[in-house]
């Protein structure tokens, strides 16, 4: 038959007219139709099955977009077997056992089609098949979106994915499509998805996202390759792959991912170009097994929204980071198991709450040109068997430069820390690590520190400006043998040993020390004892000189807190009656006097840690009762040993006294895998049952973080006998305070002043950063200034506009 129309009519009465025929279906339409005929159907519902065997275009009316369905009521609505034409028809599918469209042979087009279903599949493409879909939509919350099975291909330009009950595109045995400038979301499955031998999926400007699972994943043997693609908003990870995938992302965008943004196992490789990642819950980039590799270039990993390591590489996985920034992370790169291994060249990694390149557990790292900043640790060698190489790095602006620990063994060249605010290099508990030619500047602390006998290798380092000193080697101890302890050769440090004339330069004192010469503490330059430092007294406290009674007069007069001044008499009258039986001879009952103070800022709690101390001094419990107040910023070091130091320096100010611990909940935070804070909380539980006689220590904090941290630490409950909560204040007790404080400063409230005042207490939002006293105080000081405005526009003001306080002084309620 010759090349012609056939135009199809529908009437109602299914009447189907060709040229001078009349037809009674659809199907009946195309089997009179030849190759090449453009079938045109008119607006309506059919009930068919609709089977295109050949080359004709299948079409609905021009500017009636959707007014053709095809929605039978079982089995494959359309099937499509050859280079034909569909465009502008609406497809309905209700066989969960079946695809809406089947395309098997042929080349087809398949343009502008709208896919509601509840199918299998809402496309799918099998066998030689080869279609071009374009701008067609997939709404199928039964099943796959898009699924290009056994050997299937084809080309799918600016398609969307409304919905699926499964993945969004599905790619397998061997199946090849391409996907151009689609968009894939709320898929309950991965959004797109290649699995088996030989099948491979390339996306090119695509977007996935509101995915309930994987944004991409990859596995067993497939490859992938995404170009300038965005994977967003998924419930798992960003991408994953798994048993020898392959995949490619190049100037892609990966992020709000709550879980990992990539992660790759068991023998994948993935390569990423010019690639960010970003706002991901756990890792950024998760690299596991033997085999596994990731080679990234020009990315940017940043903005972490979780506690964990940006890149994290184990149990024999490999990194490479060339010319890569990571930054705003907790941790940037984590190197963990033997035969594990990162390399990373001409990177940046800064902005790290905690560490930046942390090597553990037989793990290398080798660091080639980098540059590290604003981190609490630059880069922490940790165990036996860990090292790798530090080579022509930069580490800028860190608590602690490099940490080598525990028998590590990392060789450090031609590296700068500069101004750390402790050690430029710190090793201790028999670290080794091998220093050349490396640079240490303005530390806070020492230049390099090495304790504990570490056999570390220093050539031709040098230090300067380093506010305790260059160098500092503590003693290996009796039992070390005579090869413990560092080399150091040829090291120079900008402290002088001796007296130098006015105006000349200081001369650059070298350090000559080998193996065979290990009384290497006299030729340190500067060298700084190991003995601890002599600590500024907190204030001076003397003998008191108010009597127990005089003090707790004092206490009385404290506005509110009523429950807390019995808890505290009662507390008091059991250590005095304790006393006075014992002088009796009689047996005392054993008082635990640590105490825990709860309760919300502002409520008096230091004020009252005062108090008690001078009344047990007073009552000779304690030699002098003063007062030495601390939180986890001054107890808990950044590095091994350092915590335990500035735990025992902060008991040893408070001998004779009180050791007060403000939110003392944060030596135990809720995720404290890699936190110092437990070693300060041993440390003092420890000091605590030798000293029991000698220091009084109050932990305190928000009422239900420190029954949190009291329950995870019995070793810490076990020492407190009595908790104290402290109340908020009421509007009338937060008057009182306003009212003391104008007496003290002698102001007077005017007549109304004080009904105002309880309004404006008993309105005040009392949220998080209500302060209680605090506020009542600052209360005060605004209506001061108020005050001060108002009176310095009279003239001559009288007595009573220098000290009355009216309503109109009120700052205004926030």
């Amino acid at each position: 038959m010759a090349q012609g129309t056939v135009q199809v009519t529908h009437t109602g009465t299914s009447r189907w007219r060709r040229r001078t025929g009349e037809y009674a279906s659809l199907a009946a339409a195309l089997e009179a139709a030849a190759e090449g005929d453009v079938l045109t159907i008119a607006p309506g519902t059919y009930r068919e099955n609709l089977v295109v065997q050949r080359s004709v275009t299948l079409r609905g009316p021009e500017g009636s977009p959707g007014s053709v369905r095809l929605a039978p009521a079982d089995g494959v609505p359309l099937t499509v077997r050859a280079s034909a034409v569909l465009q502008d028809l609406h497809v309905e599918g209700q066989d969960a056992a079946a695809p809406a469209v089947l395309v098997e042979e042929g080349a087809p087009e398949l343009l502008d089609l709208r896919i509601v279903t509840r199918s299998s599949a809402g496309i799918e493409v099998r066998g030689g098949a080869r279609p071009t879909v374009r701008r067609c939509t997939v709404d199928n919350p039964a099943g796959i979106g898009i699924a290009v099975v056994d050997g299937g291909g084809g080309v799918f330009e600016e398609c969307e994915i409304v919905a699926a009950g499964q993945a969004g595109v599905a790619v397998r045995g061997g199946a090849h499509p391409r996907l151009e400038r689609c968009r894939v979301h709320h898929a309950s499955g991965a959004g797109l998805s290649a699995t088996g031998d030989n099948s491979a999926l390339e996306a090119v400007g695509c977007e996935v996202y509101e995915i309930r699972g994987s944004g991409v994943q990859v596995a067993s043997r497939a490859t992938a390759h995404l170009t300038d693609c965005d994977v967003h908003r998924t419930t798992a990870d960003g991408v994953t792959l798994d048993t020898d995938a392959v995949l490619t992302l190049a100037d892609c965008r990966i992020h709000d991912i709550p879980e990992n943004a990539v992660d790759l196992r068991s023998r994948s490789v993935l390569t990423l170009t010019r690639t960010t990642v970003r706002q991901f819950g756990r890792n950024g980039l998760s690299v596991w097994d033997p085999g596994t590799r990731v080679d990234a270039n020009q990315c940017e990993i940043f903005d972490s929204t979780g506690d964990y390591p940006a890149v994290w590489v184990s149990d024999g996985a490999t990194a490479v980071l060339e010319s890569c920034r990571v930054h705003d992370v907790p941790d940037a790169l984590f190197v963990l198991d033997r035969g594990s291994r990162a390399d990373v060249v001409d990177s940046d990694l800064f902005q790290v709450r905690n560490t930046a390149v942390s090597v553990s557990d037989g793990a290398t790292a080798q660091l080639d040109d980098c540059r590290i900043r604003d981190a609490a640790t630059g880069a922490w060698f940790r165990d036996h068997g860990s090292g790798g190489t530090l080579a022509d790095c930069t580490v800028d602006a860190t608590q602690t430069g490099v940490i080598v620990t525990k028998g590590a063994d990392p060789t450090v060249e031609r590296c700068t820390v500069d101004s750390p605010a402790e050690a430029g290099f710190y090793v201790s508990a028999g670290g080794r690590g091998s220093f050349l030619n490396c640079r240490v500047t303005n530390s806070g602390g020492y230049g390099f520190h090495v304790i504990d006998g570490s056999r570390t290798t220093l050539r031709k380092c040098r230090t300067e400006r380093c506010a305790r000193g260059g160098y500092e080697f503590a003693d290996a101890g009796a039992d070390a043998g005579s090869g413990s302890g560092p080399v150091v050769e040829d090291c120079t440090s900008d402290e002088s040993a001796g007296v130098r004339a006015p105006g000349l330069p200081a001369p650059e004192t070298a350090v000559q020390t080998t193996a065979q010469s290990p009384g290497l503490l006299g030729m340190i330059p500067g060298q700084r004892v190991t003995a601890p430092e002599p600590q500024a007294p907190e204030g001076e406290p003397g003998t008191p000189v108010r009597s127990s009674k005089d003090v707790l007069g004092e206490l009385d007069t404290l506005v509110g807190l009523e429950s807390v001044k019995r808890e505290v008499r009662a507390l008091i009258d059991m250590i005095e009656v304790g006393r006075r039986r014992q002088q009796a001879g009689l047996k005392a009952a054993s008082v635990k006097r640590h105490l825990v103070f709860t309760g919300s800022p502002g409520t008096g709690k230091t004020t009252v840690a005062r108090l008690y101390g001078e009344i047990l001094a007073a009552l000779d419990v304690l030699e002098k009762g003063h007062l030495v107040e601390v939180s986890r910023v001054d107890l808990v070091g950044e590095h091994i040993g350092s915590t335990a130091i500035r735990t025992q320096e902060a008991f040893q100010r408070a001998h004779g006294g009180v050791l007060f611990i403000d939110e003392a909940y944060a030596l135990s935070p809720e995720d404290a895998g890699r936190d110092f804070g437990k070693e300060a909380i041993d440390t003092l539980v420890k000091l605590m049952e030798d000293h029991r006689d000698s220091v009084v220590v109050i932990v305190a904090g928000y009422t239900a973080e420190m029954e949190r941290f009291l329950s995870v630490n019995p070793g810490v409950a076990s020492r407190f006998s009595r908790t104290i909560t402290f109340g908020d204040y009421g509007p009338g007790e937060l008057l009182r305070i306003v009212e003391q404080q104008a007496e003290e400063h002698e102001y007077r409230l005017g007549p109304s002043t004080s009904d105002a005042l309880l309004k404006y207490f008993t309105e005040l939002p009392k949220g998080p950063a209500f302060g209680n006293g605090r506020t009542a105080r600052q209360t005060f000081e605004a209506m001061v200034e108020r005050h001060a405005s108002r009176v310095a526009q009279v003239k001559e003001p009288t007595k009573d506009d220098l000290t009355l306080l009216y309503a109109e002084d009120l700052p205004r309620l926030p």
